[in-house]
């Protein structure tokens, strides 16, 4: 995004990212992995059977289903525990439309970016009713680009839609046996009756990392961007908490968020259309950059209470840009970071998961003092020692397990 970030980092911040009480949760689109996030796919579902609705995830394809796919293997894998990967191509192609032959005999591509119809009509049902013509063509278009149109979120919706239709009426069957059964339903599917799973209730995993993703808690994440609806892991602490380990030291760095224009990332075609219209705020995006930094020596330093772990990993990403981690933090002469109080030995540290991102730590410390939490939490802690030339320091994430 234009943040810098993708999948790789933002899959550690599912519990601030998302709400706890989310019954599902989507993961789209896909088309920047490459076929390569199956192991990101199989953490984050893992992941997310610890929070209190353990919602089944489901991943959003604009492509064709691969039986080789790994996602594909992953859904039989992980089938009881609702995980589900939809391709929308083949949500076309299923509907019986020769593609194939359309493209080789009329040299067709309706997969096109901007092409106008998907084979069975040619603009959507709300398109149906528009009465200007730009804007009815508009609404016909397949793929914008890499992203699908409004013909393909209308396939997408629609076949989501179906899927939650389907599940609820077969939750109303179950729930009518029972009754009819001489039984209180609320006795087996009572929310509070869901037992609390833990790692070791999980499968094996088959892609992902066990030593991050076999964990009995999602990771702890604090990430500044918005917008997020869930619940923090690393937080700062207060300058002045007697329980500060740097309590008397100057800690100013400074939170902020992009104040984007309301047509920031909008289309050009829905800002002429929505410009002068009294709803236009309705075209607003929520999503903006956000992070603490600090460009002065005087702003001395941030220090991140780090929640309960279960590894020791600690990462943490700058912004903005897709590769800014290694000059921000790895290279930069005039910042220590500091781990309960110890400086880090930056030799240690590796870009990852991504190019914003550096990993601190890779697990506990297991001995000096950087092994020890006289308080009973851990601290990082990162300071400017001279100002910075050049960009600032910006932090837009802070994650830990």
């Amino acid at each position: 995004g234009g943040c810098g970030d993708s999948f790789e980092n933002q899959v550690w911040c599912v519990k601030q990212n998302i709400s706890p009480d989310v019954d599902v949760v989507h993961y789209e689109w896909t088309y920047f992995e490459h076929g390569a996030a199956y192991d990101w796919h199989e953490s984050l579902l893992r992941w997310i059977q610890m929070l209190p609705k353990q919602p089944p995830l489901h991943i959003f394809n604009t492509g064709r289903n691969n039986k080789n796919d790994r996602d594909v293997k992953l859904t039989d894998y992980y089938a009881r525990y609702g995980f589900n990967a939809f391709y929308m191509r083949t949500g076309f192609e299923n509907g019986g439309y020769d593609y194939e032959k359309e493209k080789s005999e009329k040299e067709i591509d309706r997969f096109a970016w901007g092409h106008v119809g998907d084979g069975y009509h040619n603009t959507t049902r709300y398109g149906e009713l528009e009465e200007d013509d730009l804007r009815k063509t508009s609404l016909g278009v397949v793929m914008r680009n890499w992203h699908p149109g409004p013909m393909g979120f209308q396939l997408t919706s629609d076949s989501f839609t179906y899927v939650y239709t389907h599940a609820i009426l077969k939750a109303l069957d179950i729930i009518e046996k029972e009754v009819n059964d001489g039984k209180d339903p609320r006795e087996k599917w009572d929310a509070s009756t869901r037992p609390i799973f833990m790692k070791g209730d999980l499968p094996e995993p088959m892609y992902c990392d066990p030593i991050y993703c076999v964990v009995d808690e999602p990771p702890g994440c604090l990430n500044y961007e918005l917008p997020t609806f869930g619940q923090w892991g690393p937080r700062v602490e207060d300058p002045d908490d007697d329980l500060n380990p740097y309590l008397g030291e100057v800690q100013k760095w400074n939170v902020w968020h992009k104040d984007n224009d309301l047509w920031y990332m909008v289309g050009k075609q829905d800002t002429s259309l929505f410009k002068k219209r009294d709803d236009a705020e309705m075209c607003r995006h929520l999503d903006a950059c956000g992070g603490i930094s600090a460009s002065k020596a005087e702003d001395g330093m941030v220090v991140f209470r780090l929640p309960k772990m279960e590894v020791g990993l600690v990462v943490v990403c700058g912004c903005c840009g897709k590769d800014v981690g290694q000059n921000m933090f790895m290279d930069n002469e005039n910042l220590e970071i500091s781990f309960n109080t110890v400086p880090l030995n930056k030799t240690t540290f590796d870009v990852w998961p991504n190019k914003k991102c550096v990993r601190l730590l890779k697990k506990f410390p297991t001995s000096g003092r950087e092994s020890e939490t006289p308080t009973g939490h851990h601290y990082l802690a990162l300071k400017l020692l001279e100002n910075q030339v050049g960009a600032d320091v910006r932090i837009s994430h802070v994650f830990t397990i």
